[in-house]
């Protein structure tokens, strides 16, 4: 049975669980499933989010990990961790729609934090996300994340990264001290 207290546990991905990662992560961000949770981008981007071999890119990569998070035997949330010399990435974070406001978020980038330090001695963490997402910056900042206002541009034309529904969209890069 699924119940919020029930502990969460914490494994690399590997190729059986990329089907069910690549559901997770849609669901969390596109589509009308994804109106459930608040990290919904489909007001600002259509298409996927991520496909298989975008996942299995993730897995395989010699310097990162897919952490998957798991309740009840059940994948509910998914972290990309990168090892990048002093610091550590963080992306394609997603927590189930149905989950969200749980405090599972804050839970699993602590663990992420906890990991890249433990594992790589990683002095900081780095994140992109898209600059219009004001409330997930937001939800980031009172994690202890910093705007550094270093931009890069959105991947405009490629569909890999869904289709944009303005033409304001950029990754603005976020950090946070691990130390």
């Amino acid at each position: 049975m699924d119940t919020a207290d029930s502990p969460l546990t914490y494994r690399d991905a590997t190729d059986a669980d990329v089907d069910a990662l690549v559901a997770l992560i849609e669901s969390a961000y596109r589509g009308d499933a994804s109106r459930a949770g608040w990290t919904t981008e489909a007001d600002i981007l259509e298409g996927q989010r991520t496909d298989p071999q975008g996942v299995l890119e993730v897995v395989k990569a010699p310097d990162g990990r897919l952490l998957t998070v798991e309740r009840d035997g059940r994948i509910v949330a998914c972290c990309q961790l990168e090892h990048r010399g002093a610091h550590a990435y963080f992306g394609m974070f997603a927590v189930s729609p149905a989950l969200q406001g749980e405090g599972l978020g804050k839970a699993i980038i602590a663990e992420a934090e906890r990991q890249a330090r433990a594992t790589w001695g990683a002095t900081e963490m780095h994140m992109t996300v898209i600059s219009v997402r004001e409330d997930l910056i937001a939800w980031y900042e009172r994690r202890g994340y910093r705007r550094t206002g270093e931009t890069t541009p959105f991947p405009y034309g490629d569909e890999r990264f869904g289709i944009p529904q303005r033409d304001d969209l950029r990754f603005e890069l976020l950090v946070k001290p691990l130390v």
